[in-house]
């Protein structure tokens, strides 16, 4: 019986989880309510409240299970720039905008998630970039990087996908290479 009542605990949470992704996706930060969500899960707003608090932690939890820089980092040291301009290509030439960049897109005009995707990108992105640069200007050259990675989810959004398509990817991811190199070599060189 624990272990029924496990699994289905576990289940209403990654269904929550889900329904909120999506509508934090679509609608952003400000226009979701606990009880759009609890009625798009099929769910008791109490169980919400139970699971993640409120509609704040909830938002934080989304972005921790969904907010991670996939793979980019599992590279050695040498191979970090042009990886980082391989992701970034990926990004402007995507067609599809991922659940993250689409929450973020349409959440970050409200001041009471800027703690919360702060947190983010320096938990998912700037830390552990920094983490890969061995000296004392590790942190200024993972925040030069960073911030190209921010720069281009935004530019992304302002010029949709494939914007930059003409000049091919390899091109793009050669010329960013170059920029990442700038910013990661001079930390640690």
């Amino acid at each position: 019986m624990d272990e029924i009542r496990r699994r289905d605990r576990e289940g209403t949470r990654c269904r929550i989880l889900d329904t909120a992704r999506r509508l934090f996706a679509e609608l952003g930060y400000d226009q979701v309510t606990m009880r759009l969500i609890s009625a798009e899960a099929g769910v008791n707003i109490a169980l919400i409240n139970r699971y993640f608090g409120t509609k704040r932690e909830l938002f934080a939890e989304v972005l921790a299970v969904r907010g991670r820089f996939p793979g980019v980092l599992d590279v050695p040291r040498e191979q970090l720039p042009r990886r980082l301009a391989e992701y970034v290509a990926d990004l402007l030439g995507s067609r599809e905008e991922g659940p993250v960049l689409a929450t973020l897109s349409r959440s970050t005009v409200c001041p009471e998630i800027h703690e919360i995707v702060r947190d983010r990108v320096r938990s998912a992105i700037l830390e552990p970039l920094a983490a890969c640069l061995p000296d004392r200007d590790a942190l200024l050259g993972a925040t030069a990087a960073t911030a190209l990675v921010a720069g281009a989810g935004t530019l992304r959004q302002l010029f949709g996908p494939g914007a930059f398509d003409e000049a091919g990817r390899e091109a793009v991811v050669a010329r960013f290479t170059k920029v990442f190199e700038a910013c990661l070599v001079e930390a640690s060189g």
